[in-house]
């Protein structure tokens, strides 16, 4: 069988996580049939690029310029047995290699854009494209992966016209080789983290998606002995990037040691500051599963997270960490009780160590990537 993986991201360009996803789901894949990967960005190997920057479409909206890239995308699956899609960026050039080279075609669903309307903020008229182009790709689909329950269900009631039968759930891995408990301290030292104070850590894209705001004002009620530290990448629109700022700015007045570093870090590094963490913080308000609380389980880290989505599959409440209910309609509640949450794990060091061991052992032990790539290739296997 020869697999054709469509996705935007594929290291070393990954930002999000359906490109960690796909990134870790091709190397269990490729031990199993030829997989070729088609994404976007600058050439690079062990894929095939397809640039996003076509000279004719220079000022056409980021949303056009996607689909011209889901054109080759979908021309270059010639002599694939069957297509794979990775969100709405790709979904297209799997609908057309589907009707193409009439082959099947596979979604993964890692986000559903009707359950992100703050997105028309950045891609103004070209968030209805992308919608369209999602929704087309997924009632048309052979199959449909939601990667949890809780996204099974919202996949359903985005699309109500699916046959419920082709959404299948294959839960998101983690490699626990590769995020493992690391005791060193050089990075944090780098960062101007102290090893020794208690951290509340957050990593993530400042997306409204991931929360940030949220955590911004619960973090004036966090207990002042702990340290911030603000693993966060760009923010999606100049508006959320100066509502960031605005909260940083009065969290480093009312406390000392808020790190926040928005370059991408390596992998590394990013695992030793998650190992570090006293607590790990996921405030997020749609999540279909959330691989970073498993990224920070992994590392030995006893996670507070939001109770949306996929994530209560993943953080078991009490013993891994504790979750916390998001109400859109009350997020001020939201907010006081996520603070209430890290400060009660934040006063039991031995409570939270045990959370961090048990974490580790839920992520060695349920979410592992050789399980969900066996799965992947069942559902392949029933609609070729």
């Amino acid at each position: 069988m020869r697999i054709g993986i469509l996705t935007r991201e594929y290291p070393p360009e990954v930002y999000g996580g359906a490109g960690v996803h796909v990134d870790f789901l091709v190397r269990e894949l490729e031990k199993l049939a030829d997989v070729d990967v088609h994404c976007m960005g600058a050439p690079r190997d062990g894929a095939v690029a397809h640039s996003e920057h076509n000279p004719l479409l220079a000022d056409a909206n980021p949303a056009i310029r996607t689909l011209a890239a889901d054109l080759a995308m979908a021309d270059q699956a010639a002599g694939c047995d069957i297509v794979h899609s990775h969100t709405w960026y790709a979904n297209m050039g799997g609908h057309l290699a589907k009707l193409l080279h009439d082959i099947p075609h596979v979604v993964t669903s890692h986000s559903l854009e009707p359950q992100r309307p703050w997105k028309a903020e950045q891609l103004g008229g070209g968030y209805r494209v992308s919608s369209w182009a999602e929704q087309t790709a997924y009632e048309a689909a052979d199959a449909v992966i939601a990667v949890s329950h809780g996204s099974k269900q919202d996949v359903m009631a985005s699309y109500p016209s699916l046959d419920e039968a082709k959404v299948h759930v294959v839960h998101n891995g983690i490699d626990t080789t590769l995020y493992r408990p690391d005791p060193a301290t050089d990075v944090l030292e780098r960062l101007g983290v102290d090893p020794a104070r208690p951290s509340v850590v957050f990593v993530g894209r400042i997306t409204r998606q991931k929360g940030v705001p949220h955590l911004l004002r619960a973090a004036l009620q966090f207990d002042e002995s702990a340290q911030l530290v603000l693993l966060a990448g760009a923010a999606d629109t100049p508006e959320l990037e100066a509502e960031t700022d605005e909260a940083v700015a009065a969290l480093r007045a009312s406390r000392d040691a808020v790190h926040l570093h928005s370059e991408m870090l390596p992998r590394e590094d990013v695992r030793q500051v998650l190992t570090h963490g006293t607590v790990f913080v996921c405030p997020s308000v749609y999540e279909p599963l959330g691989i970073v609380n498993l990224e920070a389980m992994a590392c030995e880290t006893a996670v507070v997270a939001s109770d949306v989505g996929g994530i209560p599959e993943v953080v078991d409440d009490g013993k891994t960490g504790l979750l916390v209910h998001y109400d859109e309609a009350d997020t001020v509640e939201f907010e006081a009780q996520l603070a209430a949450a890290v400060n009660q794990v934040l006063a039991n060091p031995d409570r939270a160590q045990a959370m961090g061991v048990a974490g580790r052992e839920r992520a060695v032990t349920e979410f592992g990537w050789d399980v969900a790539a066996r799965r992947t290739m069942a559902i392949y296997e029933s609609v070729l």
